[in-house]
This record gives C-alpha cells, structure tokens and sequence, in this order.
C-alpha cells in the first residue's frame, strides 16, 4: 500500500464552511507524504475530469473518503461524483456492471468489481454526539453505529471490489467540538492503518 487518493467531500454551508474536514485531509496528506506515500485527492469543490477521477481510483492502493454527515449519509455533490464516476467506471475500469451475465443472472449481485485488492477507509464528521450510537436506548438511532448509518457507502465500495479498513469518526463537531483531541486520535488512527513504506 502505497498510493493513496483522497476525496473530501464537505459541501460549503453558511453554518458549516468545512474546515474541520478540510483540516482532516491536510492532516492525512501530510503524515502520509512524511511516510512516502504518494497522494492524491480530489474535493467536491474543484473542477473534475471523470476520465482522471477513474484512473485516480484504479492508481491507489487506498481510497480515504473524509465526509461530513449530511442528512445521514454524503453531501449531494459526492453524490452526484459517484454517478458520475462510478457509472462511467462501470464499462470495466471500475466495475463489471454488477457481475451477472445474461446467461447466468442468478450470479452473486455485485460481484462485478474490478478494485479487488484494493482498499477504503470512511473518515466522517458527525453533528451527532458519541453517546447517540450503539446504545439501544438513544431512540434516534436505536443502537445502530456509525458504520450502520453509512453502510450504503460501503455497498458502493464494495460494488468496485474493494475492502474497507476501520472507519474514524468525529463527533458533535457543531455543538460541543473537541477538535484537539479529535486531531490526536485521528494521527493515532492513521498510524495504526498506515505503517511507514519500504
């Protein structure tokens, strides 16, 4: 594992400007880069070329998403990414379609990934405070995870044949950060996932 694209995919809101996730990507390139890995990223504020934006996915070893959560799942302009990307990716580059034929359409549904060996990892922001996950009580989510609430996103990775590693997360950004520390476990997390190359 060496090269690594990241995809930050904050949309700019009046109450939320995107620094936290922004910083998050910088932290990332930087540790990385010091750990000669090679990175790329991409925002959902730039301009982007579907054709590179493929070749991206198939170059790295590891795909890093840092996401805010945006009424319980991705901004609409990652959304708008994906089928973009992930559809035109789909004439064998990314996927297979979804790995059935004509002849055998009873072959497992999304076994046509073609990113087999490769890997993602979710780093997600959360308004949301820790407590509100696993625990059966909090009502709202009713003792489902982050991982729960995101599990379309790793369907769609999935889809491409990839392997997740564990997902980060940041939580009650908005009402009550902790940015410090939330900077600290992050590093650790990255450490943990990514020893140095070579």
């Amino acid at each position: 594992m060496k090269n690594v694209f990241m995809i930050n995919a904050h949309e700019q809101r009046p109450f939320s400007e995107g620094r936290l996730n922004r910083s998050l990507v910088e932290r990332a390139k930087a540790l990385l880069e010091n750990k000669d890995y090679s990175v790329q990223l991409t925002t959902m504020q730039d301009d982007y070329d579907i054709d590179k934006e493929i070749e991206k996915h198939r170059w790295a070893d590891v795909l890093i998403l840092q996401t805010p959560c945006n009424w319980m799942g991705v901004p609409w302009t990652f959304k708008k990414y994906m089928d973009e990307i992930y559809t035109a990716g789909m004439d064998g580059r990314l996927c297979d379609g979804d790995g059935r034929t004509r002849k055998d359409a009873a072959k497992q549904y999304g076994s046509g990934g073609t990113l087999a060996g490769k890997k993602y990892m979710l780093s997600i922001t959360y308004n949301a405070p820790k407590e509100a996950f696993d625990d059966p009580d909090q009502t709202f989510f009713g003792g489902r995870g982050v991982d729960d609430l995101f599990w379309p996103m790793h369907l769609n990775f999935k889809f491409l044949g990839m392997t997740p590693l564990k997902t980060f997360a940041c939580h009650d950004v908005l009402k009550n950060p902790d940015v410090a520390n939330d900077f600290v476990r992050f590093d650790a997390h990255l450490d943990q996932l990514f020893p140095a190359v070579g």
